[in-house]
């Protein structure tokens, strides 16, 4: 752990800030377009890959699906000028709608779900449920929908009905999870005509469909000095939240790279699709920002060559109720600061010359930091981290936020650490 005391300011807009950005935000389409407002107030315009680009000083991004590339060129950078990115995803583990989506059983209307990723499924149990998502249209538009309110519900099995339930809850993913949402005769393209009335579309328009559920109870502070910050979705938004408002805080500036946010959809499944970690998508968006500035092969390969990506995921802070489990000298804590992720396995990107330059950014901002090692005993995830490095030849290094019930349909972590993080990553981007 850093022995650095904190000199960063705290402010708790910051949090405040990502809140709203959580409740705004219940499926990752509805997160770049959370993200692409806060950078049009930062002077960033939109473009589209299939336009020509030019090299002129700004802000840019692209959105593809549920996925945003943000690039911010200084004054006088070169073709060969460096960048320093920071990767995100903007998907979270929940249910989502199938095709045929209108089922019921025993007198109740329901919704037919699959599992989005790895889902504690007893976390999805009794809560109320909204919908959100895109809708494709026939004239090949897109049209975003969210119902933020109580529409469906797991229910539990009752304990008079399951006796043996606190001894290990047992839940078949194809019976047991399927959400009610009203009683009587299931009615085939009920589900598609209430979502279109919301959506304010005609149902015989819609030709497709990406819909999820989210928790409607709203993220809150919690504990007695409201330390604390209670959420669905802190994995992986908070990280885009904070990357978002580090890259409009440094636009404007006089910078030595050219800083750049990378939010990538699909993170939770393995990241192999066209808005995944695993696509061309940043590499083809930092060539084109060499070749829109008069550059060449010559000089993409110069800028990869001094480029640095920060990788930045929710990781696990100790739990107290199972401390064993943890690794004995590595016991992140929620307002510790930002957390290196550290696995010699490469299951995190981080080598010694990443952690220098995790440390000095957090040093330069004045951020306390921690790191987060796996028990050897333990399973470690992953990230976008290695797939980034491999994909593109340059150096990365994984850090996050220390978190409570990852992956639960409400996760816990620190209430100060969200600004903590973007303090890092803005120094970071400056360099």
């Amino acid at each position: 752990m850093s022995t650095a005391a904190r000199t960063a300011s705290f402010d708790r807009t910051h949090t405040d800030d990502l809140i709203a950005f959580l409740r705004d935000s219940p499926s990752p389409y509805h997160a770049v377009a959370s993200a692409a407002e806060r950078l049009e107030k930062a002077g960033f315009r939109r473009v589209q890959e299939t336009d020509a680009w030019d090299g002129a000083t700004g802000g840019r991004y692209l959105i593809r699906g549920g996925a945003m590339i943000a690039w911010y060129v200084p004054e006088g950078a070169t073709p060969a000028t460096p960048f320093r990115v920071v990767g995100t995803h903007t998907d979270s583990p929940n249910l989502r709608v199938k095709p045929v989506p209108d089922t019921g059983s025993a007198g109740w209307r329901q919704i037919a779900v699959e599992i989005y990723g790895g889902v504690p499924l007893n976390t999805w149990l009794d809560r109320d449920l909204g919908l959100s998502g895109r809708l494709a249209l026939r004239d090949g538009t897109t049209r975003l929908v969210k119902i933020d309110e109580p529409l469906l519900r797991v229910p539990q099995l009752a304990i008079h009905l399951d006796r043996q339930v606190n001894e290990g809850l047992k839940l078949d993913k194809q019976r047991h999870l399927t959400p009610i949402w009203g009683i009587g005769k299931v009615t085939e393209g009920a589900l598609v005509e209430y979502v279109a009335e919301r959506a304010g579309v005609a149902a015989a328009d819609i030709a497709g469909w990406d819909l999820m559920t989210h928790d409607v109870q709203p993220p809150c502070y919690l504990g007695r000095d409201r330390e604390l910050l209670a959420g669905p979705r802190l994995d992986n938004l908070l990280s885009v939240h904070a990357a978002t408002a580090a890259i409009a805080a440094v636009a404007g500036a006089d910078l030595p790279y050219i800083p750049v946010l990378a939010a990538f959809d699909h993170e939770e499944t393995g990241s192999e699709s066209d808005t995944g970690a695993q696509s061309p998508l940043l590499g083809n968006v930092l060539e084109r920002s060499v070749h829109s500035r008069g550059g060449n092969a010559e000089d993409r390969a110069r800028a990869l060559a001094g480029t640095v990506c920060l990788s930045s995921d929710m990781g696990h802070a100790v739990h107290p109720n199972y401390s064993e489990r943890h690794e004995p000298g590595h016991h992140p804590m929620p307002n510790g600061g930002p957390i290196l992720k550290v696995n010699v396995n490469n299951r995190y990107a981080t080598d010694a010359l990443g952690r220098a330059v995790f440390a000095a950014a957090c040093e330069k901002a004045g951020v306390p930091w921690q790191t987060f090692v796996s028990n050897n005993a333990m399973p470690c995830g992953t990230t976008i981290g290695p797939i980034t490095a491999a994909r593109l030849g340059i150096t990365t290094v994984d850090c996050g936020i220390a978190a409570l019930s990852m992956h639960s349909a409400r996760e816990l972590c620190g209430a100060d650490d969200p600004f903590l993080l973007a303090a890092a990553i803005k120094a970071f981007l400056e360099g």
